[in-house]
This record gives C-alpha cells, structure tokens and sequence, in this order.
C-alpha cells in the first residue's frame, strides 16, 4: 500500500502549523508559551523576552517588479515589530537573513539595507547579526525580531473575553487596494511598455502596500492611557481572518458593526476604481499591520478620544460565533477569506 499523501492545501497555513506543532511540547522552565501567539514569551525573570520571526519570498510575498528595494527593507522590519507590539511589548535587536541570486549588484543589496537601516531607526532597535546565502531563484528575507515586556503587561490572543470592546487601530483594506492598483499597472505595463503608470490619487493605498508602519506609536499611547488591552493581535491576514484567530483561541463570538469599520477616503475611490468593495477589502485585504485588540469596558473612556483607535464591536459568547452587523440590519456571519500561504 502506497503511503498516504495529504495536500499542504487541505490543511492550509494555520492546519499545517497546528499539526506541527502537536509533536512538541516546551520542556524548558523559562519557555512560557511558544507557538500560536504573535510571538514567542520567554522568562527573563524580571520581565518577558519576546522572540518572533517572519519570512519574505520573491515571487509570494513581494513582486520586485513594482516594490522598490529600499522600501522592501523598511517593510520586512515593520512587520516584525507589529508582532511585537501585537503582545504589548517594546522591541529591541533583529537579526536579519538574505539569500540573494547573482543578478542582483552590491548596491541593489546595499539599497535594500538603507531600508532596514531607516526601520531600524524608526522603531529604535538594533541589528545585531543575520546571515547571507546565495539563490538560485530570487530574494529571500528572513528576520528574527527580540524583545520585552513587563509581566504585567503581556497581551495574549486567548484572553479577551465576553463583552469585553473590539478596537482597531488605524484604517483598513488601504494596503490591499494598493496591491491592487500595482498589480493593473504592472499587467499595463506588460502590455505596453511605453505606457506610463497611472498613479495619482492613490499614493496613500500604494503607501499603505509598500511602507506599512507597525503600530508602536499606540502601544506608547495605551501606556500612557493606563490601558492594558485584555487580549491582542495585529492585522496580517485580513481582519476577518485575524478575528477568528482571536475569537477561536479566546473561546468568544465577535459583533462588528460595518458602520464602524475605519476606512480612508482613497481607499474608498479605489475600491470604487476597481469596482470592489471597501467593506470586503477592509474585511479581507491583509497587509494593514494594524492592530486588532480588546479592553474592558471600563476603559472606554481611556481610548474614545484617540482618534488612531476605533471601537468597532463587542465580544460575545462564543455560542453566537463571529458576525458583522451590517448598515441594513443584518447580521452575516464573518468568514476568513483573507490571506492563505497555500
């Protein structure tokens, strides 16, 4: 009998990485919680170390053929500090990997590293250490992020609990809509290379694609606040992808309120340009950074005055599932449609 062979695509990323995940198990006294939150919490007796890690393909996760070096660098650090902050914490040294092909020059390398040198003095961390290969299919990113948190502090995924406020930081569906608009102008360009690219009036979604901020600026803000979210992550996959993580590992159902949903302007005459819907793309875009958090209700009035936050639901018995309540009156069941490795 041949072996039995199941698709990676069956179980998809999260499956995947649930059914790796089953053969380990943290044998150290000092590893808190490993896989399955933002980032990893070590013991450092005195406070959390946080360690977390991502990884940028050539071809998966960016297109060279639009995104520019440098700002392909400054992305690839922000989007490890978003995990950072996702657990409240404050980061301190990356470490950064590269395998690269021989087409690109030292100062293409050295372009993509005035990003991360920017990024690295943007967020206040060190880079102390990485590693360098060669390719023989394009550029690979790797980077390893570190740092800490007071244990009083640290924010889970799996500790928001019912009735507890939905917040948002920042708007939605700008970053996936700017994929958008460069994906119609790369396929114009194909086919017709003497045409010039028709970017105006969508800088801020194209922005929003190629230099995403992780929102650190808010965890200093919700510290001075007095705030300590109740349970937290931030928005990679699409917020309804990122919500169900939430509501899945905090055992809660979600009422989201589409009128309450933070959408800017270009991204709404984007949507209209493309004919899509700003709702889905805010639901379902990916890419945001943003982060997607929950406070007691007696915090309401810590954070209603910040215009970066937006109370954008509840939570609810996990019986009730996750639903959007929408302008009309109804309530539709939130699906994750958002984005998927496989």
């Amino acid at each position: 009998m041949p072996e039995q062979r199941t698709e990676i695509a069956s179980l998809g990323e999260f499956g995947l990485i649930g059914r790796l995940s089953e053969a380990f198990e943290n044998t150290r006294p000092d590893s808190i919680t490993g896989i399955g939150d933002d980032a990893a919490v070590i013991d450092l007796e005195a406070e959390y170390g946080l360690l977390s890690t991502d990884l940028l393909l050539e071809g998966v996760h960016f297109d060279l053929t639009f995104v520019p070096l440098k700002h392909l660098g400054y992305k690839s650090i922000a989007v490890n500090i978003s995990d950072i902050a996702a657990m409240n914490g404050v980061p301190g040294q990356v470490t950064v990997s590269l395998a690269v092909s021989n087409r690109f020059s030292v100062e293409a390398v050295e372009e993509l590293y005035a990003g991360i040198k920017a990024a690295c003095a943007d967020f206040r961390v060190d880079l102390v250490g990485g590693d360098l290969s060669s390719s023989r299919s394009g550029l690979l990113i790797s980077v390893s992020v570190f740092g800490k948190v007071a244990k009083d502090k640290i924010v889970y995924r799996n500790t928001g609990r019912p009735n507890d406020l939905l917040c948002v930081t920042g708007d939605l569906g700008g970053a996936y809509l700017g994929l958008q608009i460069l994906e119609r102008e790369k396929q114009v360009f194909l086919a017709n290379p003497g045409m010039q690219p028709q970017l105006e009036g969508h800088d801020y979604v194209i922005q929003r694609q190629l230099k995403p901020e992780a929102r650190m600026d808010v965890i200093f803000e919700l510290e001075e606040a007095g705030v300590v979210p109740t349970a937290m992550l931030d928005v990679s996959d699409g917020l309804a992808s990122d919500l169900l993580h939430l509501c899945s590992q905090s055992s809660v159902g979600a009422l989201v309120f589409e009128e309450n949903l933070p959408i800017d302007e270009q991204t709404y005459l984007a949507a209209t340009e493309l004919n899509l819907s700003p709702i889905t793309a805010a639901l379902n875009g990916g890419e945001d950074y943003e982060l997607l958090f929950t406070i007691r209700q007696d915090d309401y009035d810590k954070v209603k005055n910040n215009p970066k936050i937006s109370v954008i639901g509840y939570l609810t018995d996990q019986a009730a599932g996750a639903k959007l309540a929408t302008k009309g009156g109804n309530h539709i069941p939130i699906t994750a449609q958002g984005w998927n490795h496989f």
